[in-house]
C-alpha cells in the first residue's frame, strides 16, 4: 500500500498526516482523528451522514479518499459550534426539534450549511431539495425543515 503526506486544515487547524492512499475521508476523521461527529451509515453516498463541507462545499466523506482532501479546507460538524455557541443550524435542530435518533443530524447539518451559504432564505421546497441526499429514517423531514427556516432567519437577523 502507498503512503502519502496530506495537510488539510479542518475546523480551522492544519493538520499533516501520513495516510494510505486508499483511506476514505470518514475513515481518516473517526479513526484517525477521533472526530466521530461524522457518522458511517452506508459507505454507499445514499444516506449523507457523513456529509462535511470541503472548501464551503458539501460531500460525502464515505466516497472521498483522504487524498482527494490535501490542501484543502474541511468543516466537519465539531467545527460548527464558535466559542462555544451553537451555530444556527445546531440550535435550530434542537429547538425545532429536527431530530429523533439523532443519527442524521450532522450530515444533515453540514448539507443545510451549504444550502444557506448559497442561499440564505430558501422557501420549503428549495430546501427538500436541498437535504434531499440525506436521508432521516425518524422524522418524516417536518421538523428538519422547521429547523432549517429557524436557522436562515436566525443567521439574516444576525447579519442586519
Amino acid at each position: 500500500m502507498s503512503k502519502h503526506t496530506v495537510t488539510i486544515e479542518i475546523n480551522g487547524s492544519s493538520i499533516t498526516r501520513e495516510v494510505d492512499s486508499r483511506l476514505l475521508l470518514v475513515h481518516f476523521l473517526r479513526e484517525e482523528l477521533v472526530m466521530t461527529g461524522t457518522h458511517i451509515g452506508c459507505d454507499t453516498s445514499h444516506c449523507g451522514a457523513c456529509t462535511v463541507l470541503i472548501d464551503g462545499r458539501s460531500v460525502k466523506s464515505c466516497t472521498l479518499f483522504t487524498m482527494q482532501a490535501n490542501g484543502k479546507s474541511l468543516t466537519t460538524i465539531e467545527g460548527m459550534e464558535t466559542e462555544g455557541k451553537l451555530h444556527p443550524l445546531q440550535e435550530g435542530f434542537h429547538q425545532e426539534h429536527g431530530l429523533q435518533c439523532g443519527f442524521c443530524t450532522p450530515g444533515m447539518i453540514m448539507r443545510a450549511a451549504e444550502l444557506l451559504d448559497k442561499n440564505p432564505n430558501p422557501t420549503e421546497e428549495e430546501i427538500r431539495w436541498g437535504i434531499s441526499g440525506n436521508l432521516c429514517r425518524c422524522t418524516g423531514y417536518v421538523n428538519i425543515i422547521k429547523a432549517v427556516q429557524y436557522a436562515a432567519e436566525k443567521i439574516q437577523k444576525e447579519a442586519t
